[in-house]
């Protein structure tokens, strides 16, 4: 009997595991709030070390590759524009870099023959006994499925229906983040710019499109940008006008275990690991995992649940603990934490320190979790993404 499966949630975690179950022969509806596939987010997203065979094995890499933003250093200056340090672009950019808009509208392409996608409606009450789980929706009729999985975001609605309230879960950073899109008035080239002041953090960046660029600020959540130097004042005066704004505080989510019967939660709405934790990565490997462990269960979703927070539990927790120290980071409190952050940069990214430095930037995407699995994809069954002989 054909096995079906809702995920709530069409961003990354979603369309990602929307294609490893429906090419595995699930019946597979996404239900996305958004009226149509989001194209906008608060910054790229990067890859890096063993992500990459992942990417590979999801037949994704190439289309990657084919939009990558090609961003180099970031420069670190101060209020007058005269360059202090540089932040290597392994750092921020991973092995391979990608617009959000691009990379949620490759694995929608990957995964709309696979699966069943529904936008403008969500989940509004979700009732689960021993033979399947009964969805109500805010605009379609209800439903009932096998299987329910939470991909829908650090703000997870399923979440909440399922597990409490976000605030029961949810540990604050300290920090707050706007990002938008101006013209891209610096000259830059596949490149940015950081400027900081104590508690604050303003960041431009212009990469496949040279004519736009796009604005990071970051501050500690009690401090405003008033008063704020370099151009600050220009962008603060822009973000009125921009029509893409986002707009968030930073935190993660932890919660003692992610299922319950026959709902499991995935990505953000289970783990969000914060800035720097691999959040996409871990959101694929996460949807790859989730689907591989069902397939090896043979109907046993609860082991298959079992396995697959096991495997990605300590990867997470690896990233949520390096994330926990990005505010830190990215938005020193001090004037004297502000160059002690840059003459540490200085040094890390200078020749001699080039390994260093980029075993450091990799060192919570080499999780060693990428198992084997006996899915399938439109050329029948694989195994560490080649077709198995038939």
């Amino acid at each position: 009997m054909t096995r079906s499966v809702l995920i709530s949630g069409g961003g990354i975690a979603g369309a990602s595991l929307a294609y490893w179950l429906g090419v595995s022969g699930y019946a597979v509806t996404v239900v996305e709030r958004a009226p149509g596939l989001r194209t906008s987010g608060a910054a790229p997203v990067d890859f890096r070390g063993d992500q990459l065979a992942l990417l590979e094995r999801m037949g994704v890499l190439g289309d990657i590759q084919a939009c990558q933003t090609g961003m180099g250093d970031q420069t670190v200056i101060d209020a007058s524009g005269r360059r202090l340090s540089t932040f290597p672009s392994v750092l921020f950019s991973g092995d391979v870099e990608i617009e959000r808009g691009d990379l949620a509208r490759i694995l929608y392409d990957r995964s709309a023959g696979a699966a069943e996608y529904v936008f403008g409606d969500h989940i509004t009450d979700i009732t689960q006994d021993a033979d399947g789980v009964d969805v109500t929706f805010a605009h379609s009729a209800p439903r009932r499925f096998d299987l329910v999985v939470g991909a829908d975001g650090m703000h997870s609605a399923v979440r909440r229906l399922a597990f409490g309230e976000e605030s029961q879960f949810r540990h604050d950073l300290g920090l707050a983040i706007a990002g938008f899109d101006v013209p891209n008035t610096f000259a830059l080239d596949h490149g940015g710019l950081i400027y900081n002041e104590p508690g604050r953090l303003v960041m431009v960046t212009s990469g496949r499109d040279r004519a736009r660029a796009s604005v990071g600020l970051m501050r500690i959540v009690a401090e405003h940008f008033a008063g704020v130097g370099w151009q600050a004042p220009a962008l603060l005066a822009a973000l009125r006008e921009a029509p893409d704004l986002y707009f968030d505080t930073v935190g993660q989510i932890r919660l003692d275990h992610w299922s319950t019967g026959r709902l499991v939660l995935l990505g953000d709405a289970a783990w969000c690991t914060g800035p720097g934790g691999n959040g996409t990565g871990h959101a694929m490997l996460g949807a790859y995992t989730l689907a591989g462990e069902l397939a090896l269960a043979g109907g046993d979703y609860a082991a298959a649940f079992r396995r697959y927070e096991q495997i990605m539990r300590p990867p997470v927790a690896k990233s949520q603990k390096n994330a926990a120290g990005a505010g830190r980071f990215l938005t020193p409190a001090t004037e004297r934490k502000i160059r002690n952050r840059n003459r540490t940069f200085r040094i890390l990214s200078s020749r001699p320190m080039t390994g260093l430095f980029g075993w450091l930037a990799k060192r919570t995407a080499n999780t060693g979790a990428l198992r084997d699995y006996p899915l399938c994809d439109s050329r029948g069954p694989i195994q560490n993404g080649r077709p198995l002989p038939r």
